[in-house]
């Protein structure tokens, strides 16, 4: 599913909401979800999951064509834990 699938689904269910206005509603869920990671912060959405901000140590790598080795600087990377109830409904025990 895309975000405009989402939006559009939202959208059906709530005939009140305009079209707009529920794109509107889900971008700031999504950037309120990126400006906290980017601030380091841990986002948790009950029985859905959490995001979390993972730091990766710098290290040498190879270059998988020329065998070369090439260093990789450190980077922080979004991860995500899912949930009790949505790791439950997954394997059908929900």
């Amino acid at each position: 599913m895309i975000k405009s699938e989402l939006v559009q689904r939202i959208a059906d269910r709530n005939p009140h909401l305009y079209q707009r206005d529920v794109e509107n509603i889900v971008n700031a869920i999504l950037d309120e979800i990126v400006g906290a990671l980017a601030n380091g912060n841990r986002v948790e959405l009950r029985g859905f999951g959490a995001f979390a901000v993972k730091k990766r140590e710098g290290r040498v790598g190879r270059n998988p064509r020329t065998g070369a080795s090439v260093t990789v600087d450190q980077k922080v990377v979004p991860a995500f834990k899912t949930g009790k109830e949505l790791r439950l409904k997954l394997n059908g025990k929900a």
